[in-house]
């Protein structure tokens, strides 16, 4: 059972790591400066780091690898929010649905979110 379950993180930070990367593709074409570093091999202890400065001194970076997830919001260099686990996912989607949306409003083609709901882990 735990080798299942670690095989299913494995393959949930894989999976992030592909939407960071177009997140960062998709705010770049916006304009804004963002980044995301990969690190490790495609079958094993891989990761990101992903870092988007949104303007008005307002950051966020979101960590993900074999060690864990994390969120982290700062404004003016200041430590705003800090969310792991599924929280830390749930903040990076409603950043993405936020820059879904307004894609939409200013009549953009409208482009799926890059990130994906996390896979259940149930058996």
């Amino acid at each position: 059972m735990f080798l299942r379950l670690a095989e299913q993180y494995r393959s949930l930070v894989q999976d992030l790591v592909m939407s960071l990367q177009a997140l960062t593709d998709s705010l770049q074409a916006r304009g804004l400066t963002a980044t995301c570093y990969v690190c490790g091999d495609d079958q094993h202890h891989q990761g990101a780091s992903f870092v988007a400065d949104l303007g008005a001194a307002h950051m966020v970076r979101f960590r993900v690898s074999d060690f864990g997830i994390s969120w982290l919001e700062s404004r003016d260099g200041c430590e705003l929010v800090k969310l792991e686990g599924a929280e830390a996912i749930q903040e990076l989607q409603r950043m993405a649905a936020a820059l879904q949306q307004s894609k939409e409003e200013l009549g953009l083609s409208s482009i799926s979110s890059p990130v994906q709901s996390p896979v259940s882990t149930e058996a």
